[in-house]
């Protein structure tokens, strides 16, 4: 590995891969003394094709990523790494975890899982992590 990487992204959802991607990113995150950004973008797309009215929607996803969220800053905290930041954003997560967070944090790798839990949303317009993958202006690791 030749550069060390100091501010880490680590796309977060709760599925088991993006778990394993946190699991990672913790490891490199104690190895290179980074900073970490625990990032869920909610996919607003998805809320919008329910019955439900979309601001009770977004209302209770909210409220459990940040839940979520707290629990995960204290587990990376626990693991001896201070620097860490929350955060939680509304839009696409491709967009969001490829440039727009990478360039407003000065992020020079992103960590995330093969695949999420969007897997309709991925078989109808494809893989958050290809696109990713394909777009970010920075380094990227897959994790499986």
């Amino acid at each position: 590995m030749l550069e060390t990487y100091k501010k880490l992204l680590v796309a977060v959802d709760g599925s088991t891969q993006s778990e394993k991607a946190f699991k990672e990113a913790v490891e490199i995150a104690k190895r290179n003394e980074s900073t970490v950004y625990l990032v869920w973008i909610i996919n607003d797309v998805e809320l919008t094709t329910s019955a439900y009215a979309f601001s009770k929607l977004l209302q209770d996803e909210k409220a459990f990523v940040e839940d979520f969220m707290a629990k995960k800053a204290d587990e990376v905290k626990a693991a001896g790494i201070n620097d860490v930041h929350v955060v939680i954003d509304v839009g696409s997560p491709k967009r969001k975890i490829a440039v727009d967070i990478p360039k407003e944090f000065d992020i020079n790798l992103i960590i995330m899982g093969s695949t999420g839990k969007g897997a309709i949303s991925q078989a109808l317009i494809g893989s958050t992590t290809a696109f990713v993958v394909n777009h970010a202006v920075c380094n990227v690791m897959v994790v499986k």
